[in-house]
């Protein structure tokens, strides 16, 4: 069972709901924030109740990154051991919310920045708010712009030019200029978020699970590939689905011309 001390999860209609709860440090991240979400997003592949994933902030923020005093501070008591398994920890968030075979929805109610901008990035999807501004500001305090997978994962979103100037210099996008780009999926008023969030969640929830999980499957190993080793892996993907349930449940909701409805991963 999933019971996080450091930050808000509950679940609903297949949904996961995960939300970050230091609306007064702007949902600054712990050392302890760091490792229950990667704690958390490693055991929902085994939460069968949940079939899709949200992830926000309380208060005025998503999330400002790592906290001053709690991380930033302490880093200058570590040596280079410490330093590089701080960092690694970091690094194995995303490579869990990457590796996670269900859907994941950034829901950006505000301000996103730092560690809180690459938690973004490494979703499936970012809908936001109009007053989610978005930053990568590593430079700006003397780190390089490459900080969990935000390198890789950057140029690949939004193009090598764009990620280069965002990563070089650190500044602040709004949430329309992030929309511009593709960084963001869809922006909506404030009022709206909560709302036009669950209703996507909901969607995938509801959607084709195996078929879901190995679109995202696909796209992960994809980044780096030829394309004619794409197309081979494409095809074998896809006759695996054929042989899943849910092929043959949509095909008969159709011919039944009802809605289909969708088995466990």
């Amino acid at each position: 069972m999933i019971e996080p001390k450091s930050f808000l999860y509950e679940v609903s209609e297949g949904v996961g709901t995960i939300t970050l709860n230091r609306a007064e440090r702007l949902n600054a991240l712990t050392f302890e924030v760091y490792r229950e979400l990667t704690e958390t997003f490693a055991a929902l592949g085994a939460e069968d109740e949940v079939r899709a994933v949200v992830i926000t902030g309380a208060g005025r923020a998503f999330c400002s990154g790592g906290d001053v005093h709690e991380i930033i501070g302490e880093l200058f008591k570590c040596d280079m051991r410490g330093l590089l398994e701080f960092t690694l920890l970091t690094c194995e968030l995303v490579r869990r919310i990457r590796a996670l075979p269900k859907p994941v929805i950034a829901s950006l109610n505000g301000t996103t920045a730092g560690a809180g901008a690459c938690i973004a990035l490494a979703s499936d999807l970012r809908i936001a708010s109009e007053t989610a501004k978005i930053a990568f500001l590593f430079v700006r305090v003397g780190l390089a712009g490459a900080d969990m997978g935000a390198a890789y994962l950057l140029l690949r979103v939004v193009g090598l030019s764009k990620a280069t100037e965002l990563l070089y210099t650190g500044d602040f996008l709004s949430a329309h200029e992030a929309e511009q780009i593709g960084l963001y999926n869809r922006v909506v008023p404030s009022d709206q978020l909560a709302t036009e969030t669950r209703r996507l969640a909901l969607r995938l929830a509801r959607g084709p699970g195996f078929a879901l999980a190995m679109t995202k499957e696909m796209l992960n190993r994809e980044m780096d590939l030829s394309l004619d080793t794409a197309l081979e892996w494409e095809a074998q993907a896809q006759a695996t689905c054929m042989q899943h349930p849910d092929y043959r449940e949509a095909y008969q909701a159709f011919v039944e011309k009802r809605e289909p409805k969708f088995g466990k991963r």
